[in-house]
């Protein structure tokens, strides 16, 4: 796998309330890109930092990788027998699908339109 790039993606139960206590603590004056209502990402400079509206759970952290092409990465984990989910287009913003390690913890990949 060639890695581009490393998003960690964290849930939220109030987006408005974790986007302005992120903004604070990033010292930040907004999100630097917000491909859907749901979900705000903040580029670090190496890595991206993405909250999304979801309940929070212990575990429920994502790691995403940015890779040349998303498709053909999911299609070479595909014939490593490995189980992943569908690919999701967000059209002129991101491609990416999701999978888990052995451990359950979640992992996707991603390719920016």
């Amino acid at each position: 796998m060639k890695i581009s790039g490393v998003t960690v993606g964290l849930s939220v139960s109030d987006l408005d309330r974790s986007t302005g206590w992120y903004e604070r603590i990033l010292e930040r004056g907004g999100p630097d890109l917000r491909p859907v209502d749901t979900v705000v990402e903040y580029d670090l400079g190496g890595a991206w930092l993405q909250l999304g509206l979801d309940e929070p759970r212990p575990g429920n952290t994502v790691v995403r990788f940015g890779v040349p092409d998303v498709r053909a990465e999911r299609q070479r984990l595909i014939d490593l027998g490995i189980a992943v989910g569908e690919l999701i287009d967000i059209p002129d913003v991101v491609a990416y699908f999701e999978f888990d390690d052995p451990d359950g913890h979640r992992l996707s990949c991603y390719t920016e339109a």
